[in-house]
């Protein structure tokens, strides 16, 4: 059975945005080496939308950037979404019985399928099914934004943390 893990980089005062900051060399190569090993990503609208950036190549790429690339093509994608109508390759659209759809995702695959986006996430903590979050801790503060929860939850147990670079901690917690 897949375990559901969210996770995202955050500023100091709990917000996300990727324009904002983002992840240094080191960092970035951890993401690309768990985009290798996951076995998918189940995205919101509007975090795919901005996701699907990588569906191109672009001349400017280094080979970090290009091995990213790869790795997220490379994995499946299921978009939730009311709106859309079609979604790009290695993509299937999810529209109707979120619980019950993210429930056969975890019991079919084996490994960890990843949440990406914050009102996803919510969304899918209020039916209980994230099993894992994984807050990487930037010594940034933004003072607005769009915040890593984005409503109320209950408690989370802290299970572990690493120093992922010389600035960025993971925090990792399960539900309590």
């Amino acid at each position: 059975m897949a375990k559901l893990v969210f996770g995202m980089n955050q500023s100091l005062d709990g917000y996300v945005d990727h324009m904002a900051f983002g992840p240094s060399p080191t960092l970035f190569r951890h993401f690309i080496e768990e985009a290798q090993g996951q076995a998918g990503s189940v995205y919101g609208r509007r975090m795919y939308e901005v996701m699907r950036y990588w569906d191109d190549d672009h001349p400017e790429w280094d080979a970090a950037e290009r091995a990213f690339a790869a790795a997220w093509r490379k994995q499946p994608k299921w978009v939730v979404s009311r709106s859309l109508n079609s979604v790009g390759p290695n993509a299937k659209l999810l529209k109707d019985d979120l619980e019950g759809a993210i429930r056969k995702l975890k019991a079919e695959h084996e490994g960890e399928i990843e949440v990406a986006g914050p009102c996803l996430a919510q969304t899918l903590t209020e039916l209980g099914l994230i099993d894992e979050y994984r807050i990487y801790l930037h010594p940034v503060v933004l003072g607005h934004g769009k915040p890593y929860f984005a409503g109320p939850r209950s408690p989370l147990r802290l299970i572990g943390y690493d120093r992922m670079d010389e600035d960025v901690i993971r925090l990792t917690y399960v539900p309590a």
